[in-house]
């Protein structure tokens, strides 16, 4: 029989830092740490611990004594529930200086790399509204807060669409008003929503796996182009049209699409798309780039700062004009064609099919003929033969998922001995350990962060490494 936790209080004590989840540290008199939600450093605080963990304890914020001069009212009226834009009550420049200050730490500890100066973190020009992609989860039996539960004598509509509660997989905070994507993506929400209560569509169940409508996905450009997908869990053909014309007569919509889908999980990479009205993709531009974005693209999620991600990345790899590059994880191709013009000749690497087909097909249509796409998992495409077909690579630009390179991979990059290699990541921590792995071959020149998710705790790193 496991002992019960003893809940222990502390007063007055002062926030110190904060974790790379967004979570903020506080260190008692008797050199305890403590993990709390919803502080901000510098703040001083009265706790109570609920949880202890290897290393550490989780506790509840229970007063705010005195706040910091970091602390900022955050314009969201979700904030604390939804479980995202943790950092909305920080300071943006106070928030910039954390992500620094982590990606400084884990290069310093993991890289085995001496480092170059570390350049200024590329900023956003607005911290809000700047997400291209958002998805949302339909709810019968929405999150409900305490004074909703406690009024007993309102009738509550329990439908809701929105967010899942944090660490509740199967309760969603039904939203209002977003401040992530620009305007009409809360309209569209909110619409889709007040008409689907008013016709008495079914709304999902994930525990009893029943309902009608199930996930809603928006996607924008930034020409102003707006995607939208209704993700249904059956067909019901006089409802589902009924709705998509809603959508189709009162929003300017450049891709309307659905998808059935009844599987156990929603995820649509393996569903069929289907088009109801416009096109089955949105145009998005980059100097005198476009790219065809479809439902199951992957592009950077903020349009904005991918452009400035990619001309960092053109500059770092300082490109002259008849250099062979290899562009691994190219994902749609987007870097690849972007530096393409400045190289011999360009190929990109990516493990999704379908990725690689909207690469090719937007090469085409930029008629851009000396960049060249192969689809394959890196470990296994990424080869001699690879190497032998294409030519060695003057320069290799990498920008893996977030658990990096593997192994494999790193070995071969180190094989292969590329003049330069220009590593973007959102992932620090991986990059760092991918780094080390390199450490005996190459060295760090450059270093800059570029912020793409303003109120989070996520940042984007671009490294130069340099052959030995």
């Amino acid at each position: 029989m496991s002992r019960k936790f003893k809940k222990e209080r502390f007063d007055d004590v002062a926030v110190v830092d904060i974790t790379a989840k967004g979570k903020g540290v506080v260190k008692s008199e008797s050199g305890k740490v403590i993990f709390v939600d919803g502080v901000v450093p510098g703040d001083h605080v009265n706790v109570e611990t609920y949880k202890k963990r290897r290393g550490y304890f989780e506790a509840n914020l229970l007063k705010i004594v005195k706040p910091s001069e970091d602390r900022v009212t955050p314009p969201c009226e979700h904030f604390g529930v939804c479980g995202g834009c943790k950092w909305q009550n920080l300071d943006y420049g106070a928030q910039l200086r954390y992500k620094q200050k982590e990606i400084l730490h884990n290069l310093t500890h993991l890289s085995g790399m001496e480092l170059p100066e570390i350049e200024p973190i590329k900023s956003v020009a607005s911290p809000y509204f700047y997400r291209n992609k958002m998805e949302y989860s339909f709810s019968n039996q929405r999150w409900l807060t305490s004074e909703e539960i406690d009024n007993k004598e309102e009738s509550l509509e329990k439908k809701g669409l929105g967010f899942h509660k944090a660490g509740m997989w199967d309760k969603v905070v039904d939203i209002q008003k977003c401040h992530l994507q620009k305007e009409p993506a809360n309209d569209i929400r909110n619409g889709i929503r007040e008409y689907a209560i008013k016709n008495d569509l079914e709304f999902f169940n994930p525990r009893a796996q029943e309902g009608f409508l199930r996930t809603l996905m928006i996607r924008n450009s930034s020409i102003g182009e707006f995607m939208v997908l209704i993700q249904f869990f059956k067909e019901d053909k006089t409802k589902r049209v009924a709705l998509l014309n809603y959508l189709k007569e009162n929003f300017e919509i450049s891709s309307l699409l659905y998808c059935i889908n009844s599987k156990a999980n929603d995820t649509l990479y393996d569903q069929e798309i289907e088009l109801f009205d416009g096109r089955d993709y949105i145009m998005e531009k980059m100097e005198d780039l476009e790219f065809k974005v479809n439902a199951k693209s992957f592009f950077q999620t903020n349009s904005d700062q991918a452009f400035e991600l990619y001309k960092i990345t053109r500059e770092f790899a300082d490109l002259k004009g008849d250099e062979v590059v290899y562009d691994l994880y190219t994902g749609t191709g987007t870097i690849a064609q972007f530096v393409a013009k400045k190289t011999k000749k360009v190929v990109g690497v990516e493990s999704i099919p379908e990725a690689i087909e909207a690469a090719k097909e937007n090469a085409q249509e930029n008629k851009i003929d000396n960049a060249f796409f192969e689809v394959g998992d890196m470990k296994e495409v990424f080869n001699d033969d690879f190497i032998n077909r294409h030519g060695k690579a003057d320069v290799v630009i990498t920008d893996p998922p977030r658990n990096g390179m593997h192994p494999d991979v790193v070995k071969q990059l180190i094989g292969l001995g590329a003049r330069k290699i220009v590593y973007v990541s959102c992932n620090n921590a991986t990059q760092a350990r991918d780094l080390n792995l390199m450490s005996h071959a190459y060295k760090m020149t450059r270093c800059r962060a570029v912020d793409m998710f303003p109120q989070t705790q996520h940042v984007e790193n671009i490294v130069l490494l340099e052959k030995i």
